[in-house]
């Protein structure tokens, strides 16, 4: 259960400013280190950010507008003069299932209202948000919403992902300048990360429930404005999933008087850092009064669906038994009857048994053992019916649900989110999406949420699913770790065994699934990668014949206490160092296609003697990525520790006292 230690939030009002003078000339929430600011204007409306004074998001116009009148705009039922009431959020929040184990919750607070509407601004030491709220009677229509980026400068450095669809966001990232991102045939989806002025920012949102994700969609020069999904208007099955086939003019019909999404901008003197950020968390809704999640079980997975099927093994009662037995021999929490799902993925009617997969059967043989099973789900099977099916897998004594082919990105979707989280909380089930839109902080409410896909995974390495070469794997990789993760756990599936290096032309078959890059890479991925419900995805036949890797990854944590940045860019390199709840940490790095040296700085570690059990690339995984060195030393904080990773290499640590 979390428990929130919160004193004077919505502090009592500091100031009410009438004259619209002053606030033509701008209001302000400012960081408690002073650092970070974001500033609101009037006529038009529209926010400024800065870091260090240094503009970081010049002057860009917000809005929306809704039945009709544009909040914003020039209607006179908009109070000219905002009462504007400045206030302080403070305290730490236990945080049981994500990557700390404690969240600072301070922040200071402005809010304009204009009376049926406001808008709110904050600002924390690692970024700054604001959002519109509405005080109106019964329902109302959103027509649209205007939240424009716009950069201090066109040559500015950018990170983002691009593509041509709502919702499922699995496409390699992009580098580039600020002026060249071309949006005329697809779109900007988030987070989006830039650098301006030797600053970096990177936007994102929280707290998106019952409303469209936000994306860019079409630029203007130096401004890039949103795009939203409309409502659903007509849906159909389709596969897997519910396609839109045809889109209303509005975003969402709601209640009138709520809050909207956060407009989030992490802010960081290096991109590294941007791993440490806690704000979409820390503005997300908390857990309702008296919640209990004392029963979530984070852990990793041992996953079918990857490797074949244990690599061509028959998909049946005694194929999943093979897979339990492995888990609960080497400590696994769980297995996902995923195959299972695949198999009969477009006509699995879900309240008729598969007579080759005796579910019951294996609930009891997991459940002897201390293994849970969780249950591949299509969207459309539990779309409308979510209390039913939660309930009968609940009785049948399934641990959770991967729900796949969401695909989507509408107020419609993400309803659907919060609605089935919150049935299966009844039921003390637990959730994955996949086939995703990243999370938008749901899972602080709901911690029984542990994963979301929207990555380009380690899926597309499959034969007939690759987008891309190795190069963009690889970049796309080490992109992830400053863009996706930064929005929360990411199922990328790593832990992979048939290793190929830069340039073999691997193509592998589905019975033999491989990767490129080395084995210290995918040992890292364990360890890097934020991700409350891990699978490891390759087969227990592949892993009993590499045990001295495999017994290390089994161990790694998937919750942890604190994390910290340490060095890299999205362009580079990924490494950074996590700390287990009991004392230990974990520190690793991953490069692009480029080999890479590198130089761990261990004051992290505060001070003392430590070991450290090491893997790292030989100095042959080159040319055989399966090559590794491991090893251990002796490690006194704050002492350097030179590595040489592979094209497509990485290296792994475990620090003990």
């Amino acid at each position: 259960m979390v428990k929130e230690r919160t004193f004077n939030v919505f502090a009592t009002a500091l100031c009410a400013l009438c004259a619209m003078p002053v606030f033509a000339d701008g209001v302000s929430a400012i960081s408690p280190d002073g650092r970070n600011e974001i500033r609101l204007y009037a006529r038009p409306l529209a926010y400024e950010v800065f870091r260090d004074g240094v503009t970081v998001a010049a002057k860009s116009e917000i809005g929306m507008t809704v039945d009709g009148s544009r909040m914003g705009g020039t209607d006179a039922a908009d109070r000219v003069h905002p009462a504007v009431t400045t206030g302080r959020r403070n305290g730490v929040a236990d945080a049981p299932v994500y990557k700390k184990s404690k969240v600072d919750l301070t922040a200071n607070e402005t809010f304009a209202d204009f009376g049926k509407w406001g808008v709110r601004l904050v600002a924390r030491n690692d970024g700054v948000a604001y959002r519109f709220e509405t005080k109106m009677p019964g329902k109302i229509r959103v027509e649209s919403e205007k939240a424009d980026l716009r950069t201090p400068a066109a040559d500015a450095r950018c990170w983002g992902m691009l593509t041509r669809m709502f919702g499922c966001e699995e496409a390699v990232p992009f580098s580039s300048r600020w002026g060249e991102i071309d949006l005329s045939k697809t779109m900007l989806y988030l987070p989006f990360a830039y650098e301006a002025g030797g600053k970096y920012v990177l936007v994102a949102e929280s707290d998106v429930c019952g409303y469209p994700i936000w994306n860019f969609g079409s630029r203007a020069g130096d401004t890039m404005h949103a795009k939203f999904a409309g409502a659903p208007k007509r849906t159909r099955k389709s596969g897997a999933g519910i396609s839109v086939l045809e889109h209303e003019s509005f975003l969402v019909e709601t209640d009138g008087t709520r809050t909207f999404p956060w407009r989030v901008f992490v802010l960081a003197d290096v991109p590294v850092k941007f791993c440490e950020a806690d704000i979409l968390w820390a503005l997300a809704p908390a857990q309702e009064k008296g919640a209990d999640f004392s029963w979530v079980r984070p852990g990793k997975v041992a996953w079918d669906w990857w490797n074949g099927f244990d690599n061509g093994r028959k998909c049946d009662t005694k194929g999943y038994e093979r897979f339990v037995d492995f888990a609960a021999a080497h400590g696994l929490e769980y297995v996902v009857l995923d195959w299972y799902g695949y198999e009969l993925r477009f006509g699995f009617n879900i309240w008729k048994p598969c007579p080759a997969v005796d579910v019951d059967h294996l609930v009891k043989y997991a459940k002897e053992r201390g293994v849970g099973l969780w249950h591949w789900l299509a969207f459309h099977q539990v779309y409308g019916d979510e209390e039913r099916v939660v309930a009968r897998f609940a009785k049948q004594g399934i641990k959770g649900f991967k729900v796949d082919f969401l695909d989507r990105g509408d107020a419609d979707v993400t309803a659907f989110e919060e609605k089935f989280a919150a049935v299966c909380a009844k039921y003390r089930m637990q959730v994955e999406y996949h086939g995703e839109h990243r999370p938008t902080g749901l899972q602080r409410r709901y911690p029984n949420v542990l994963n979301y896909e929207g990555i380009h995974g380690q899926e597309w390495m499959l034969p007939g699913l690759s987008r891309g070469d190795e190069r963009g794997m690889m970049f796309s990789d080490v992109a992830a770790c400053y863009l996706r993760m930064s929005a929360g756990p990411m199922d990328y599936t790593p832990g992979a065994m048939l290793n190929h290096g830069i340039g073999s032309g691997f193509r592998g078959s589905r019975m033999t699934p491989g990767t490129f890059g080395t084995r210290c890479r995918q040992m890292a991925q364990v360890a890097l990668y934020e991700a409350t419900l891990q699978m490891l995805c390759d087969s227990p036949t592949n892993y009993e014949k590499n045990m001295e890797c495999f017994s290390f990854m089994a161990k790694i944590p998937t919750v942890w206490k604190s994390v910290v940045g340490l060095a890299g860019s999205p362009d580079t390199m990924f490494v950074a160092a996590r700390e287990t709840r009991d004392g230990a940490w974990y520190a690793g790095g991953i490069t692009t296609i480029e080999a890479r040296d590198c130089e761990l700085d261990t004051s992290f570690l505060g001070g003392g003697e430590w070991k450290a059990e090491i893997f790292r690339d030989a100095g042959d995984a080159k040319e055989d990525a399966q090559k590794y060195v491991h090893e251990t030393r002796k490690v006194k904080a704050g002492e350097h520790l030179p590595f040489h990773m592979a094209p497509g290499g990485g290296f792994v640590i475990r620090f003990s006292k």
